[in-house]
Protein backbone atom coordinates (compact mmCIF):
# COMPACT_ATOMS: atom_id res chain seq x y z
CA UNK A 1 0.00 0.00 0.00
CA UNK A 2 2.83 2.89 0.75
CA UNK A 3 4.90 1.71 -1.99
CA UNK A 4 1.63 2.15 -4.54
CA UNK A 5 0.90 5.30 -2.54
CA UNK A 6 4.10 6.76 -3.13
CA UNK A 7 4.76 5.91 -6.20
CA UNK A 8 7.47 3.31 -6.26
CA UNK A 9 6.42 0.62 -9.23
CA UNK A 10 9.19 -1.58 -8.92
CA UNK A 11 8.48 -2.15 -5.16
CA UNK A 12 4.85 -2.39 -6.13
CA UNK A 13 5.99 -5.35 -8.81
CA UNK A 14 8.27 -7.62 -6.08
CA UNK A 15 5.82 -8.84 -4.01
CA UNK A 16 3.06 -9.70 -6.69
CA UNK A 17 5.67 -11.46 -9.04
CA UNK A 18 6.04 -13.71 -5.58
CA UNK A 19 2.38 -14.40 -5.04
CA UNK A 20 1.53 -10.94 -3.01
CA UNK A 21 -2.18 -9.94 -3.37
CA UNK A 22 -1.95 -6.58 -5.38
CA UNK A 23 -4.73 -5.04 -4.23
CA UNK A 24 -5.35 -6.29 -0.79
CA UNK A 25 -6.81 -3.61 1.36
CA UNK A 26 -5.79 -2.05 4.53
CA UNK A 27 -7.48 -2.23 7.91
CA UNK A 28 -9.95 0.75 6.76
CA UNK A 29 -10.77 -0.81 3.12
CA UNK A 30 -8.69 1.17 1.00
CA UNK A 31 -6.55 -0.74 -1.76
CA UNK A 32 -3.31 -0.15 -3.36
CA UNK A 33 -5.00 1.05 -6.76
CA UNK A 34 -7.31 3.44 -5.36
CA UNK A 35 -4.27 5.00 -2.98
CA UNK A 36 -1.97 4.79 -6.32
CA UNK A 37 -5.36 6.44 -8.41
CA UNK A 38 -5.73 9.30 -5.72
CA UNK A 39 -2.21 10.16 -6.11
CA UNK A 40 -2.25 10.28 -9.87
CA UNK A 41 0.87 7.41 -9.98
CA UNK A 42 0.21 6.04 -13.38
CA UNK A 43 3.00 3.46 -13.80
CA UNK A 44 2.10 2.03 -10.33
CA UNK A 45 -1.56 1.38 -11.93
CA UNK A 46 -0.27 -0.11 -14.68
CA UNK A 47 1.62 -2.26 -12.77
CA UNK A 48 -0.90 -3.15 -9.81
CA UNK A 49 -3.64 -3.92 -12.90
CA UNK A 50 -0.98 -5.96 -14.53
CA UNK A 51 0.08 -8.22 -11.07
CA UNK A 52 -4.27 -8.56 -11.19
CA UNK A 53 -5.81 -6.45 -8.93
CA UNK A 54 -9.21 -5.16 -8.85
CA UNK A 55 -9.99 -1.45 -9.66
CA UNK A 56 -13.48 -2.06 -8.58
CA UNK A 57 -12.29 -3.68 -4.95
CA UNK A 58 -12.31 -1.93 -1.77
CA UNK A 59 -13.78 1.28 -0.44
CA UNK A 60 -13.45 3.74 -2.20
CA UNK A 61 -12.01 1.82 -4.99
CA UNK A 62 -9.77 2.92 -7.54
CA UNK A 63 -12.91 3.54 -10.02
CA UNK A 64 -14.73 5.19 -7.42
CA UNK A 65 -11.45 7.69 -6.59
CA UNK A 66 -10.81 8.07 -10.69
CA UNK A 67 -14.80 9.47 -10.73
CA UNK A 68 -14.22 11.65 -7.93
CA UNK A 69 -11.10 13.39 -9.18
CA UNK A 70 -11.86 13.14 -12.69
CA UNK A 71 -9.30 10.18 -14.16
CA UNK A 72 -10.65 9.18 -17.24
CA UNK A 73 -7.54 7.64 -18.59
CA UNK A 74 -7.47 5.40 -15.36
CA UNK A 75 -11.46 4.62 -16.45
CA UNK A 76 -10.46 3.64 -19.98
CA UNK A 77 -7.89 1.27 -18.50
CA UNK A 78 -10.64 -0.34 -15.82
CA UNK A 79 -13.24 -0.71 -18.69
CA UNK A 80 -11.18 -3.97 -19.64
CA UNK A 81 -10.61 -5.31 -16.17
CA UNK A 82 -13.07 -7.96 -14.99
CA UNK A 83 -15.56 -6.73 -12.38
CA UNK A 84 -15.68 -9.01 -9.37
Amino acid sequence: MLAAYHGHAATVRAPAELGADPGGPNDRGQTPPAGAVFKKESEVVRALLAAGADPYAGTPSAADTARMFGGDEYMKWFQNQPKT
